[in-house]
């Protein structure tokens, strides 16, 4: 090798570790910044703790470095800043708040970098819902092998959304007779769910392909498809939303002709989250809702989420009426004009006109 390439080698190895183990300078600086500021956690309350609204909760903040104090510390609630935190014990009343997930933030400030620390806690109702009881006003009859998803009452008839694989199907049906006037099969890949009338047009729903159809309520013609990216349970009509419940406890508000979400409520009773949320109805402000594989109806209040009142209609099917494909209670209608509510259920024989006490 010539002394000027043996020089021009050595000048470059020196180059290299000259810039920090072969780094660049600005390799350096990114190196430096990736470096997390560690400054301070949360130990109270912690993550997916249950509360009662109107419960003062404590927040307690530890400092995770003994050589490093934050300059401030900055609360925040579902991303609204609340407080700039003098200490690190922080009691916050709830009494404002809504039920359901609540995120806390605290962001620690030092130097110009910042680090947050969050926990999710839930608040659960303070009031224990009203039981109330019911009589059967009427009877009438249903089809057996309909395995109702969703219905509502429409111009006096029926409207009602069936199930299972190859057997989903949307129907106009008879109040007094139970028969089937008017129906509409769909693909064997879809499993029929909720059901609604929204501005002229008839929606439903399906089970986990996340896939809505559009109908002409007259006709029962396809008007449009549309998508959603949760599964479809219930469905029904509040104001001008869709409202919707995938077998959670969240309701979603929905606009109809996008099918986008505009909100969500959480439902929660005094016990905590009420899941299984299934087939809807709006009545009279008041969001009822069936509740999977319970013979129990919640009325749930759409703003707060609070569930307000529970039917239990455990006795309201005779054991002459039960046969080996019955299944559970599902399916709620409401007659606006005649003050009228029919339950149903899951290949149930009757529909059942019922009033609440």
């Amino acid at each position: 090798m010539s002394k000027v390439l043996f020089f021009l080698s050595g000048l470059i190895l020196f180059s290299m570790l000259a810039c920090d183990n072969g780094k660049s300078p600005e390799k350096q600086r990114a190196s430096k910044q990736d470096v997390s500021l560690q400054l301070i956690g949360i130990t109270k309350p912690t993550n997916g703790q249950i509360f009662d609204l109107g419960d003062d909760i404590q927040i307690s903040i530890k400092l995770k470095s003994d050589s490093i104090s934050p300059d401030s510390l900055v609360l925040y609630v579902d991303n609204e800043r609340v407080d700039v935190l003098e200490s690190l014990e922080y009691s916050i009343g709830t009494q404002s708040f809504s039920l359901g997930t609540k995120q806390f933030r605290i962001t620690a400030w030092h130097n110009g970098q910042r680090q947050t620390a969050s926990v999710g806690v839930k608040l659960k109702s303070n009031i224990e819902p009203l039981n109330l009881s019911y009589r059967v006003v009427n009877t009438y009859p249903h089809d057996i092998e309909a395995y109702t998803q969703g219905l509502f009452y429409h111009n006096g008839y029926f409207i009602e959304s069936t199930g299972q694989r190859g057997l989903s199907s949307l129907r106009r049906v008879d109040v007094k007779t139970g028969k089937v006037l008017q129906s509409v099969n769909l693909d064997t890949k879809y499993f029929g769910e909720g059901t609604t009338f929204y501005d002229g047009e008839i929606y439903q729903i399906t089970w986990t392909s996340r896939k809505g159809f559009v109908y002409n309520p007259e006709t029962f013609d396809l008007i449009r498809v549309f998508d959603y990216p949760t599964q479809g349970w219930g469905l029904t009509t509040m104001d001008n939303m869709l409202v919707m419940s995938d077998g959670s406890n969240v309701l979603y508000f929905l606009e109809p002709k996008s099918f986008t979400e505009i909100k969500r409520v959480e439902v929660f009773d005094n016990l905590g989250p009420v899941n299984q949320l299934n087939e809807l109805e709006l009545i009279k402000g008041k969001i009822y809702a069936n509740i999977y594989l319970s013979n129990k109806i919640v009325v749930i209040d759409p703003t707060s989420g609070r569930v307000d009142a529970v039917v239990d209609f455990s006795e309201l099917l005779s054991e002459k009426d039960r046969h080996k494909n019955i299944d559970v209670f599902n399916g709620i209608a409401w007659d606006s004009k005649g003050n009228r509510l029919f339950v149903t259920g899951k290949n149930w024989p009757k529909v059942f006109e019922v009033e609440l006490n």
